[in-house]
């Protein structure tokens, strides 16, 4: 997932008085309250993944029949590719559209650079107070609104309950169980204990919060990966793998991942709800039963999770904000939000939505609720995404035995240092 940044103040300029393609109404009406019908278009750049956009899709289309005059242009951009797509065609004043549904790491990001529309006191935002405090912290920066929350997230630990119980073993609950019972399964049933994901810095938290680190300290404005909690969670992944506890891939982890645990290649993954549906599609979980979910197994300090989801954004530079707001106010709705769950199992933001018989009632989210309540929550600081791209190089490195914990931790500090001018 994630990552990538750019910043500069001529960019900026320009994206506060930026127009775009998307939002290509010339009569766009005041929705905000004004009592005018909504009219012309609104781009929709929706990020899920291949399992979920037929979902989101439809729910664009149900919008657009409560509005008739509004024309809903969906497009589901690759989540690898949006980050920089959004810059260039923001930066280049052509292209960029009206709503987007934005990783939470990049809204600080992106508002820094004045590519989002501030949302405070307009029809985006609709029962604030019925958001999860921990959702709404990453819509913020620097003291105004620039999304609202659609989808809160975590990293849990995705097994296979058939070949545990071949293998006679429990849930690990610490990376020291994880590769006892990684003996055990590959000896009984062949296959290998857990899929890594080495190629997405992302999944590198849960083993730097599990040494009891942090990428950086935000309030006391230090830096923190190249801490000796940092050196241990890089050598924690070097030893899964070293041990043929886990199997790893250094490109194109994600469909390695799904696929070597779909078909029964690997017994556990770590993973987030966003991979319920493609996994129920897998060859072993035609039984979805057999799909079981745990919290990430602890390192030698504690079990830990980073806090992720997805907010909606709007344009700074959108022709059509009326019915722009409009849509966000209705995709992060309860009633959408409920209709998510039921049928991707996302997690919602707004609390009233858990009240629900049939939201309260999924498994899923009887899991993830309780793990989303007790997940880390990152830095919501306009550089926050771009702290990912040195761990990517370095966890590859040391991955790949080219480089030492220790060296990797100390080149994520010196990057740290040269991005984060005013951290010690």
């Amino acid at each position: 997932m994630r990552r990538g940044i750019v910043a500069t103040a001529l960019i900026a300029a320009v994206a506060l008085t930026a127009t775009a393609c998307g939002g290509d109404s010339d009569d766009s009406t005041k929705g905000g309250g004004s009592g005018k019908e909504l009219s012309g278009t609104v781009t929709f750049w929706d990020t899920s993944n291949e399992a979920e956009k037929a979902t989101y899709q439809a729910l664009a289309e149900a919008f657009e029949k409560e509005h008739p005059k509004v024309d809903v242009k969906y497009v589901n951009v690759p989540f690898g590719e949006a980050n920089a797509k959004f810059k260039n065609a923001a930066g280049g004043n052509s292209g960029a559209p009206d709503v987007m549904r934005t990783e939470v790491a990049w809204v600080a990001d992106f508002a820094s650079i004045g590519y989002l529309a501030p949302l405070d006191g307009t029809a985006a935002l609709d029962d604030e107070e019925d958001y999860l405090p921990q959702a709404a912290a990453s819509t913020e920066y620097e003291g105004k609104t620039y999304a609202v929350p659609q989808v809160i997230d975590t990293l849990a630990l995705f097994y296979n309950k058939q070949l545990l119980e071949d293998a006679g073993v429990e849930v690990p609950t610490s990376l020291t169980e994880l590769k006892t019972a990684a003996t055990k399964i590959e000896k009984e049933t062949g296959a290998t204990g857990l899929y890594l994901r080495g190629d997405d810095p992302y999944w590198f938290l849960p083993y730097l919060y599990g040494e009891g680190g942090d990428l950086v300290d935000e309030e006391a404005k230090k830096i923190t990966i190249d801490d000796e909690p940092g050196v241990k969670a890089y050598q924690a992944m070097k030893d899964l793998v070293d041990s043929k506890a886990a199997i790893t891939d250094a490109a194109d982890g994600w469909n390695n991942m799904q696929n070597a645990f779909k078909s029964g290649k690997v017994a556990m993954m770590i993973n987030g709800p966003w991979a319920i549906e493609d996994v129920k599609s897998g060859q072993k979980f035609e039984d979805p039963a057999n799909l079981g979910v745990a919290p990430v197994p602890a390192g030698s300090v504690k079990a830990g999770s980073p806090q992720g989801g997805w907010n909606l954004s709007v344009y700074a530079g959108s022709k059509n904000l009326d019915a722009s707001y409009a849509f966000v106010k209705y995709m992060s709705s309860a009633k959408v939000q409920q209709q998510t769950t039921e049928k991707l199992s996302l997690l919602p933001t707004r609390a009233s939505v858990y009240e629900v018989p049939s939201v309260a009632g999924n498994e899923m989210v009887k899991f993830f609720k309780p793990a989303v309540d007790k997940a880390v929550e990152r830095p919501w600081i306009a550089q926050g995404n771009a702290l990912f791209e040195s761990i990517r190089v370095q966890m590859a490195n040391v991955l790949a035995g080219k480089t030492t914990p220790q060296q990797a931790a100390e080149e994520n500090g010196e990057a740290y240092r040269k991005l984060l001018k005013d951290y010690q």
